[in-house]
């Protein structure tokens, strides 16, 4: 259950070096072929080094390689984290007999410290000689390109024919728009550029930037797809967006129970929207909010705190149609209070995962957002964090 489960792709984790004492923080994902290739990126103004020569790259379709690294982010470094990038790229270029602009390159980690570009190089190169289509092999680059998270994040999704294979990292610093973190996507399907390219968006939309676990938007988030076609199927366009969904949904949903310091996952349900991007952004609204996701952490269901975050989203709703539910009870309608027993409900909701479910109106418009809830570790995590 791999990046390597797809026909015609190889991987590869190591410890380069960039961080201490032989962990892995490099990882290489390289295809039989040259193959198609897309890509979403944050919408960060502040993105970085990595993130700008990937979106360059990938405006060609087509991608051999993708180099990923842990430990630095080489983002705010300057001119010298443009070069380490490109010489990254360079460097997996050589040894793989590819075109530069077929290798994509990211890199997480802490932001503003440099990014040594030889470590990076050296390590290019020695993950290419460990490069194997094995399923242990997907699980080293997967470890290799987490930061705090607790485990490897993999996914496998088989379809008509044809297998996509995913890995991501991802616990804290999410709140994307496009992308979140960075995720690797690979499937064996044939696929045209366009239709890659349609299918991650789509994908992306429904599932990694439903996240929204500290309101905080990454430098660096990056999720890469590539077709190798070896397979030699190819889906429709329905059929391979709901596969590459089904993946990227599994996908984003570990990163919320990896959450960095969270107690329990939140299901969102935000119902009755004017259009689904106007429940999304309810929805980010309510997830952002410290006193929303604090009352998550104790179990009350105070959803005057859920209100009142989404009168100041700047997206107009009735507040007389306001209503939500507690794990299945329903606790406000139509504006007020239902005069459930808070202090039963209460009992039922201090443990284990929640399901809450907003109604704005009576629009078409919904979205599922997952979130956590606030707990002191987050806090004392973060302030000791590195």
């Amino acid at each position: 259950m791999s990046v390597t489960a797809p026909l015609g792709v190889t991987a590869a984790g190591i410890a380069a070096g960039i961080k201490p004492d032989g962990v892995l923080d490099l990882a290489l994902i390289v295809t039989d072929e040259p193959a198609t290739a897309a890509a979403v990126f944050t919408t960060n103004l502040a993105a970085a080094a990595p993130v700008q020569l990937s979106r360059r790259h990938v405006s060609g379709g087509v991608a051999r390689a993708v180099v990923l690294n842990s430990g630095c982010a080489n983002a705010a470094t300057g001119p010298s984290g443009d070069l380490v990038a490109i010489g990254t790229a360079r460097a997996a270029a050589k040894v793989l007999g590819c075109k530069v602009t077929e290798v994509l390159v990211c890199s997480t980690g802490t932001i503003g410290d440099p990014l040594d570009g030889p470590t990076v190089a050296a390590g290019v190169g020695a993950a290419s000689a460990q490069l194997e289509r094995s399923p242990a092999a997907g699980k080293s680059a997967a470890r290799a390109i987490m930061t705090t998270d607790s485990g490897p994040k993999e996914t496998l999704v088989e379809s008509g024919g044809f297998t996509v294979g995913g890995m991501a990292k991802g616990a804290g610093m999410i709140r994307p728009d496009m992308a979140t973190m960075l995720a690797v996507i690979v499937t064996d399907a044939v696929a045209s550029a366009e239709d890659l390219s349609e299918a991650l968006r789509s994908a992306t939309e429904v599932s990694f930037n439903c996240l929204d676990i500290d309101g905080c938007a990454s430098t660096n988030d990056t999720v890469i797809t590539v077709a190798t076609g070896a397979s030699g199927v190819t889906p429709d366009r329905e059929a391979l967006t709901s596969a590459l969904t089904t993946a990227a949904k599994d996908l984003a949903r570990q990163i919320a129970e990896d959450a960095e310091g969270a107690s329990r996952l939140v299901t969102l349900h935000v119902k009755g929207a004017v259009d689904a991007a106007a429940a999304k952004v309810l929805g980010r609204a309510m997830c952002d909010s410290a006193l929303v996701r604090s009352a998550f952490y104790g179990g009350d269901p105070n959803w005057g705190r859920l209100l009142s975050a989404c009168g100041e989203a700047g997206i107009p709703f009735d507040p007389t149609e306001f209503s939500v539910s507690y794990q299945g009870v329903l606790v406000a309608d139509e504006g007020i209070s239902t005069g459930v027993d808070r202090a039963d409900l209460r009992s039922t909701m201090e443990t284990g995962d929640l399901d809450v479910v907003v109604g704005v109106g009576s629009g078409p418009g919904e979205a599922t957002l997952l979130t956590t809830d606030l707990t002191p570790q987050y806090v004392e995590f973060n302030a000791e964090y590195s």
